[in-house]
Formats: C-alpha cells, sequence, structure tokens
C-alpha cells in the first residue's frame, strides 16, 4: 500500500516539531493539541518567540497575563468614565427594565383573572397561605 503524500506545510511543520522535541511533551501534557500547535506554528511562524520560549509553564504565564491584562483594561475604562455619563446610562437602563416589565406583565395579565390580580403583587413580599 503507497503511503499518502503530506501537503507541503504538514511536512513542515513536522520537520519543525523534529527540530522542538519539547512540543510533544506539551502535546502529551494535554496542555495543547496538535491542531492548536500547527495553527499557532502557520500563523505565527517558526522564528515567534513562543517557541523559543517554551516551558512547562507557558499555560499559567499566558492566563495570568490574560488576567492582567484584563484588570488593566478594566482599570483603564473606569478612569475615563464621566460620572454624568454613567448616571444618565444607568437611568437610560433602568428605564428599559421598567418597559420590559410593564410589557410582561400585560402579557401575564391576559392570561387569566387570577394571574391578573396577582401581577400587582402582595403587599408584602413574602405572604404565607395557609393550607
Amino acid at each position: 500500500m503507497a503511503k499518502k503524500k503530506l501537503h507541503p506545510s504538514v511536512e513542515k511543520f513536522k520537520e519543525f516539531v523534529k527540530a522542538h522535541p519539547e512540543l510533544v511533551q506539551e502535546v502529551r501534557k494535554g496542555n495543547t493539541t496538535w491542531q492548536e500547535m500547527y495553527e499557532d506554528w502557520y500563523l505565527l511562524g517558526e522564528d515567534d518567540p513562543k517557541w523559543t520560549n517554551k516551558s512547562n509553564n507557558d499555560k499559567d504565564e499566558k492566563s495570568e497575563e490574560k488576567k492582567t491584562d484584563w484588570i488593566g483594561t478594566i482599570m483603564g475604562a473606569v478612569k475615563n468614565m464621566d460620572p454624568e455619563q454613567v448616571q444618565g446610562q444607568i437611568h437610560n437602563i433602568s428605564q428599559a427594565l421598567g418597559a420590559i416589565q410593564g410589557v410582561l406583565s400585560q402579557f401575564q395579565g391576559s392570561k387569566g383573572g387570577q394571574q391578573a390580580s396577582n401581577s400587582s403583587g402582595p403587599a408584602h413580599p413574602f405572604s404565607f397561605r395557609q393550607d
């Protein structure tokens, strides 16, 4: 049976993996998959620093970097917020929610008389009825 000829890029990737045996260990440990590895190699190229800085803590470093970056982004956004603009947005959201609640209460009211009388709600939110 003849061996199936692989795509030239796959052949190059196989050569790259042979030159970087630590990548095989990363896949075997479950830190990544061959598909992810191939896509990174294809998009980033062989000269990307990712391939020279491979270590056991690579995933942890990436997730920590993402967390730090996310927090920095949020903090930057908070610093640049205009309190009056935020208050206006909160007011608009509150009005939209009120409108949605009004529409929902109209739909619930059309289901029956019993539910319509309960849609306004009891005077006390935790009213108990005796059996």
